[in-house]
C-alpha cells in the first residue's frame, strides 16, 4: 500500500440457491483473480455462500452446517495470500440465526460482522428467521478457535495505518442511524457493504447517489457489493449491481445483469488527510480494534488524476464552473464597494490575461450597482517591453467597455528612479524589472487618492503561490479579486465573458487576449515582439497548479506528489521535467511567503486558498530543506 494507493475488489457470481459447495468453489476462484490482479480486498453479496433468497431452508440444519464446511475451505483457500475476503453467510449463534459478513485473511477468520438492521417490509421479510445484531461485542467458538462477533469492530492493518475498514450490511446503509457512521469516526476509512438489494425501475440510480452521498459524508472509500446472477427468484430480481466510490465520487461501478467483479483503486492518505484537515471529524474511541499485517504493495495504480484539478473538463461543467466564480468575485467586489462606500475605481491594464479579467469583474459589478462605467479609472502604462500587441489590447478593452482610460508611459519616471539610485539602465536584472512594477502602483494608488477611489489588485492564486509578484508592487492593492483564482482558470473565465458578448468587437479583443503569451514584459521587447514569457523561467502554470492543489488540500509529501504528477501528465511531461519544476514550485512557496503575508483582501472562490488571515497560515521563515532533500532522492 505504498503512498496510501489500494486497490479493491466487489464481485458476484451465478449463484445456486442452497447449493453452498458449488457457491463456495466459485467464491474462492474469485478470490484468487483478485489476489492475482493486487487486490488487497474482496467483497461479496449478502448471504452469497448460501444464496439470499433461500427463505425458510434458512432453518435447516444441512444448510447450515454444510456453510461452515464451506467457510473453512474458503478460509483454507486464503492461507499465505494477502487479500481481505469479505463473505456473506448465515450463522447460529446461541438461540438466534444472524446474518452476517466473514472477515477472512491470511488462512483466518478475523471476524464475523452481524447485520444490524432487519428489514420487515414489502418484498423483504428477513426478521421471519433473522435476528439484529447483538449491542455489545462478544466472542464465537468456531472450529476450536475465539472468533470476534458484534458490529463495535475495526479492521485494522497494524503495517499500513491508513488501513482501516468496518462493515455494514445492505439495509444498514439505508437508515439514518447507519453502522458507517460510528465506523467512520471510530477511523475506519473503509466501508465494506455486502449486499442483496433488489432490481426495480430507477432503484439504482437512487443506490448510486445513497453510496455516493455516504461516502461524501464520511469522507472514506465505500465498496458495495450487490446480489446478482442466480439470485432472481418468485417476485424479486437481482443485477449484480456493484460501486465503488471514494469520497463523494463514482470510482467504478459494474454493468448489471451478468456476474462480473470490478476493481478499483483508492488513495487512503488521501482519505485520511481531508479528515486530519476537517477539526470537526470527530474521532470515538469506543470500538475494538482488530489487527491483521498486511505487507506493502508498490501498486501500478490506475488511479485517475485530472491534470487540471480547478477546471472542470466537461464543457458544460466548466461553464457553470466559469459563472460561480465569476459571480463571487463580482458580488465580493460589490460588497466592498457598498461597505466603503466609495464609487470609483482604479486599475492597471496591461492587456494581459489577469488584468483583463479584473477588468471585467469591475464592469460587473458597476454595472449590478447602478454605477456609472467612467468612474471606472483604467490606465496602462508601457515601458520598455510593452508591445503594440498588448497595449492595443489593453486600450480596445478599454474602449470598448466605455470606462475613464489613461495611456501613461512610465518610461521616464523609470529613468529617474534609476538615475536616483544609480541603476545602469543596460543591466536587466530584477532591479531593473521591479522599479517598473513599482512606479505602476505607484501611478494607480496615487491616482486613486487623486479620485478617491480603490485601487483593484490583479494577481492571480498560481502567482501568489510562488510569490510572481514585486513586493510594494502589483503585490499591493485595496481589494484583490484575482487572489485565489489560478492562472489556469483565469483564462477560461476570460473565454466565458467573451461568449457574453458573442459577435461584438470586444469578443475579438478578448480572443487576443487569450492568444497572448504569458509574460510580464518587463524586459525590452525585439521588433515588437514578446521576449520574456513567464513560464520560461517559473515554469509550466498546469504543473504548478497541480502542485499547488495536491499539497494544500492533501499535504501530500513530495514524493506522493511526484507519484500523482506523472499519472496526471504521463504523456506529457517526463520525470526528469515533473522533478525539475516541482522543486521549483517548493523553493518558491517556501521562501515567498512573506509576500503571502501581507496579501490584500480578496473573494475566496474555491476550495484552496492562500490567504494569512483564513487558509494558509506559515511563517515566513520556515525551511524547506526537508522537502528539497527527498526531491532530490526521487
Amino acid at each position: 500500500m505504498k503512498d496510501g494507493y489500494i486497490r479493491v475488489a466487489a464481485a458476484s457470481f451465478d449463484t445456486s440457491i442452497a447449493n453452498v459447495k458449488n457457491n463456495g468453489l466459485k467464491i474462492c476462484k474469485l478470490i484468487n483473480d483478485a489476489y492475482e490482479n493486487n487486490a488487497k480486498i474482496i467483497v461479496f453479496p449478502e448471504l452469497c455462500l448460501t444464496g439470499y433468497t433461500c427463505e425458510d431452508l434458512f432453518n435447516q440444519d444441512r444448510l447450515l452446517n454444510e456453510t461452515k464446511i464451506q467457510l473453512q475451505t474458503i478460509i483454507n483457500e486464503t492461507d499465505n495470500k494477502d487479500i481481505v475476503a469479505v463473505v456473506g453467510l448465515p450463522y447460529q449463534h446461541l438461540n438466534s440465526l444472524y446474518n452476517v459478513a466473514a472477515v477472512i485473511h491470511k488462512g483466518k477468520l478475523l471476524g464475523l460482522v452481524p447485520k444490524t438492521h432487519i428489514p420487515n417490509y414489502q418484498e423483504f421479510y428477513e426478521a421471519r428467521r433473522f435476528e439484529s445484531a447483538p449491542k455489545n461485542n462478544t466472542t464465537i467458538i468456531f472450529n476450536g478457535k475465539n472468533i470476534p462477533f458484534g458490529t463495535h469492530y475495526i479492521f485494522a492493518s497494524s503495517t499500513n495505518p491508513e488501513f482501516k475498514f468496518g462493515i455494514e450490511i445492505c439495509e444498514d446503509l439505508w437508515l439514518p442511524d447507519s453502522p458507517s457512521i460510528k465506523l467512520a469516526l471510530n477511523g475506519a476509512n473503509l466501508i465494506l457493504n455486502p449486499s442483496a438489494s433488489n432490481e426495480i425501475t430507477t432503484k439504482k440510480d437512487y443506490r448510486r447517489l445513497l453510496i455516493n452521498s455516504q461516502s461524501a459524508r464520511l469522507v472514506c472509500g465505500y465498496i458495495y457489493s450487490n446480489a446478482g446472477n442466480g439470485e432472481s427468484t418468485t417476485d424479486v430480481v437481482f443485477s449484480g449491481h456493484h460501486i465503488i466510490s471514494e469520497n463523494g465520487t463514482m470510482i467504478k461501478e459494474s454493468s448489471g445483469f451478468e456476474s462480473e467483479i470490478i476493481y478499483g483503486d483508492l488513495d487512503l492518505k488521501k482519505l485520511s488527510s481531508e479528515r486530519r484537515k476537517m477539526t470537526t471529524f470527530k474521532s470515538y474511541y469506543d470500538y475494538e480494534n482488530i489487527y491483521f499485517d498486511s505487507t506493502n504493495l508498490d501498486l501500478k495504480t490506475t488511479y485517475y488524476y485530472d491534470p487540471h484539478p480547478f477546471v472542470p473538463s466537461d464543457h458544460t461543467l466548466r461553464a457553470k464552473r466559469c459563472k460561480e466564480v465569476f459571480d463571487i468575485q463580482t458580488h465580493g467586489l460589490m460588497q466592498r464597494l457598498q461597505a466603503t462606500g466609495i464609487k470609483k475605481v482604479v486599475i492597471g491594464i496591461s492587456g494581459g490575461l489577469d488584468s483583463t479579467l479584473a477588468l471585467l469583474v469591475c464592469t460587473m459589478a458597476f454595472k449590478n450597482l447602478g454605477y456609472d462605467n467612467k468612474d471606472i479609472i483604467a490606465i496602462t502604462m508601457p515601458c520598455f517591453g510593452t508591445t503594440s500587441r498588448t497595449k492595443n489590447n489593453a486600450l480596445g478593452l478599454m474602449n470598448e467597455l466605455n470606462v475613464t482610460s489613461y495611456d501613461i508611459d512610465i518610461t521616464e519616471s523609470v529613468k529617474v528612479q534609476f538615475k536616483d539610485i544609480g541603476q545602469n539602465e543596460n543591466v536587466h536584472d530584477v532591479t531593473y524589472e521591479n522599479v517598473q512594477a513599482r512606479t505602476r502602483t505607484e501611478i494607480l494608488m496615487n491616482k486613486a487618492n487623486q479620485v478617491g477611489g480603490l485601487v483593484i489588485g490583479t494577481g492571480d492564486l498560481s502567482e501568489v503561490a510562488l510569490g510572481w509578484s514585486t513586493y510594494n508592487g502589483d503585490h499591493m492593492s485595496m481589494y484583490a479579486v484575482n487572489v485565489s483564482v489560478p492562472k489556469t482558470l483565469v483564462r477560461y473565465l476570460v473565454d466565458y465573458v467573451a461568449s457574453l458578448y458573442h459577435g461584438q468587437k470586444l469578443e475579438t479583443i478578448l480572443k487576443d487576449v487569450l492568444d497572448t503569451p504569458v509574460s510580464p514584459e518587463l524586459l525590452p521587447q525585439q521588433d515588437d515582439k514578446i521576449v520574456q514569457k513567464t513560464e520560461d523561467i517559473v515554469g509550466p502554470y498546469e504543473l504548478h497548479d497541480f502542485f499547488l492543489y495536491h499539497m494544500i488540500r492533501f499535504g501530500d509529501e513530495p514524493h506522493k506528489l511526484f507519484r500523482k504528477t506523472q499519472l496526471a501528465f504521463k504523456n506529457k511531461y517526463d520525470k526528469e521535467t515533473i522533478k525539475k519544476w516541482l522543486a521549483k514550485f517548493y523553493w518558491r512557496f517556501f521562501t515567498q511567503q512573506f509576500k503571502r503575508s501581507c496579501i490584500p483582501d480578496g473573494p475566496k472562490v474555491g476550495s484552496v486558498s492562500l490567504s494569512p488571515r483564513g487558509d494558509w497560515r506559515m511563517p515566513s521563515d520556515a525551511n524547506v530543506k526537508e522537502w528539497i532533500t527527498e526531491i532530490e532522492k526521487l
